[in-house]
């Protein structure tokens, strides 16, 4: 069954783009356990819009554009962790900015992943600083016993970065999604299948 979680060195790095590209790709629905910010285009809406695959409801909607932890403090929400299990079958699940972000004062996204058990697909943008910004984000997650699918970079090619955090990372590199301009269903669908073997994530 596929089922994967796709999450990022940081935020605003396109990991919404890849989950969508991801989803499109495979056929699967997509779920964003906690949308923080609601005044412009959520994660979800972006996916439904470009991949055209079923979105399953947040399991938070907070209105405060934030980190979850905070977001809910000043919506007045208290988040309970056992609303945040994954909905059976096939999924592609998007995480919020990197695997260190609060999901409350006493649990990151990292612990939710490896209590998931669900292979981890780490995005990660190959400009500067995305060595160390990489390593970091593995040995975070593999420091608490989450599953690594492997590594997807986004933007320009940077050959020997991306191959030096695979190697030290002991990572799989799975491929580099470019910046899709202007972006379209076709054209982030024709640019994942020219960036990635679709047999890497069956």
């Amino acid at each position: 069954m596929t089922r994967f979680v796709v999450t990022g060195t940081d935020t605003g790095i396109g990991k919404t783009i890849f989950a969508a590209a991801l989803a499109g790709a495979l056929g699967v629905p997509y779920w964003k356990p906690i949308q923080s910010g609601l005044e412009e285009e959520t994660d979800s809406e972006i996916v439904a819009r470009l991949a055209g695959v079923s979105v399953r409801p947040e399991a938070y909607r907070l209105v405060t554009p934030a980190s979850p932890h905070l977001a809910a403090e000043i919506d007045g929400v208290t988040i309970d962790p056992d609303a945040l299990t994954p909905p059976d079958g096939a999924l592609i699940v998007e995480g919020a900015g990197g695997v260190l972000v609060p999901v409350t004062r006493t649990l990151l996204y990292a612990d939710l992943f490896a209590r998931w058990q669900i292979p981890v697909i780490v995005c990660a943008r190959t400009g500067l600083g995305t060595i160390n910004h990489s390593l970091l984000t593995i040995e975070a997650l593999r420091r608490r016993g989450a599953a690594i699918h492997g590594i997807a970079f986004l933007g320009d090619a940077v050959e020997d970065s991306e191959a030096i955090v695979a190697q030290l990372g002991g990572v799989r590199r799975l491929g580099r999604l470019p910046i899709v301009d202007p972006l379209t269903p076709a054209g982030l669908a024709e640019a994942f299948a020219a960036g990635f073997d679709s047999a890497d994530f069956r």
